[in-house]
Formats: C-alpha cells, structure tokens, sequence
C-alpha cells in the first residue's frame, strides 16, 4: 500500500480498460495519479474513484496525439503533486477496430495507429524526460503488445507499431541509463470494453481468447496488469530496465 507513496505518476488513456487498471493499482501502492484520457467525460470518473478510495488523483483532458497536450499533462502533474516519477503512457486508437489484412487497409488506419502508439510515445518520452530525471528515479512504461513480439495474423500494422515502441524503450533505455531512468514495455492481454464488446458479439471468442492462455482465463486489468506497473516503478525494478514483460497469462512464452 506504500511501495509508491511520495511518487507522483501519469497515466495515459486511463479513462477505462486496461488504463483504467493501472491508474487504479498505481494509487493502491500510494501513487498521486494524474489521469490523462482523451475525454474528461471517462477520465474524471476514474480520478474520483481513486479519491473514493482515499488516494490522490487529477484527471486532464489529454490527447496524445497533440504534443502540446502531452506537455500540459505533464506540467499539470509537476505543479499538483510536485513532480513527476512515472510516466506510463498506454492510450491506443484503433480505427474501425484493429483487425485488418494488409491488401484491405487504408492510410488513414495506418495514420492513427502509428500516431497514437509511436509518436506519442515519442511525445511523452520527449515531455517527461526532464522531470523523470529530476526525480533521480524516474520510470517510463510503454504499453506494447504480444503482436509487436511475435506479429499476429490479420494485424501487421498494428503488430508494427507495438513492434516499433519496443525499439524505442530498448533504445531510451540505453540512452536515459545514466540518468538512473529505466525504460520497459508491457505486453498486456486483458478485458478491456472493447474487447467485452467482442466477447458479446461473439460469445465464443473468450473461450478462444482463454484457451490460448497456460492460466486458462483472460486478465483483469487492475489486479493482473496493474501490478505489473507498479513493479516496474517501484525500488525492486530498479535494475530492470530495456524490458518487455508480456503479461498475458501465459499465451506467449517464447521471449
């Protein structure tokens, strides 16, 4: 309940799913987190959840694609709480839904996926950098995916740019080490709205989903995933770092 107390962290996309679930497991371990979805209509219910709970939380209207955005989240997370310590930055958009063959896709599916993963990535590495390395331990979080480990049948471009943020960590990481700023991804697989609309539409798919996984069930964002996160930004992962723990229940195990 205190491993993260003092910290202050940012979360991206933190309006619901898998965000959602790290954000809350973040402020379970003491973190003041500053929620930053795209819209205050599912961001502002997450920050008062987690005062509900007793923690500290802001929600900031954020979208990631707008590096000017990105900067006034992280502003905003300095001047509330008085620094900035973890910066996780998870939001996705997919148009139309991920699944697509190459031959049928569109630029524009290509355009939003590669600037919401990659490039605002790139964003907030570039608006964190400085208060992470003021902080003396700082931690930045990309939320990848297993498809950009291993690539994924009918999502090549959306296993390429969950491919090219692993690059991206393993490379800052090398880079921002003398900093003392570890730089990991997580490879998550959990029920997110999107996915519990899929499982609706076809209630065959969650069998499918779980059987692929050694654990036979599908995560749960705040208590499989989030705890995930808060390693990572905690004091026993301090020598972690360049990672990427796919979180999965066991679907993937050729890392």
């Amino acid at each position: 309940m205190t491993a993260l107390a003092g910290r202050t962290a940012i979360v991206t996309g933190a309006g619901q799913g898998v965000g959602r679930g790290v954000a809350l497991a973040l402020a379970a371990a003491g973190a003041a987190v500053l929620i930053a979805a795209r819209r205050a209509s599912t961001g502002d219910p997450v920050a008062a959840e987690i005062e509900a709970r007793g923690g500290r939380a802001l929600c900031v209207p954020t979208d990631v694609t707008q590096p000017e955005q990105v900067d006034a989240a992280v502003a905003a997370a300095v001047e509330r709480f008085g620094g900035l310590d973890v910066m996780v930055h998870n939001a996705f958009a997919a148009r139309g839904g991920p699944v697509h063959r190459l031959e049928e896709v569109d630029d524009a599916t290509w355009s939003i996926m590669s600037r919401s993963a990659v490039w605002a990535s790139y964003f907030c590495a570039r608006s964190a950098f400085e208060p992470l390395r003021a902080s003396g331990r700082g931690r930045l979080v990309l939320v990848s995916s297993p498809a950009g480990v291993e690539g994924s049948v009918n999502l090549p471009l959306y296993a390429a740019v969950k491919g090219a943020q692993r690059a991206l960590a393993k490379s800052l990481a090398r880079e921002w080490g003398p900093d003392r700023i570890t730089v990991n991804c997580i490879a998550p697989v959990a029920e997110t709205p999107a996915l519990s609309g899929a499982f609706a539409r076809n209630p065959e798919l969650k069998a499918r989903v779980a059987a692929r996984s050694a654990l036979g069930r599908v995560g749960e964002p705040e208590a499989d995933i989030g705890p995930v996160v808060v390693w990572l930004a905690g004091d026993g992962a301090g020598y972690v770092t360049g990672q990427t723990i796919v979180c999965d229940g066991g679907g993937f195990i050729g890392l």
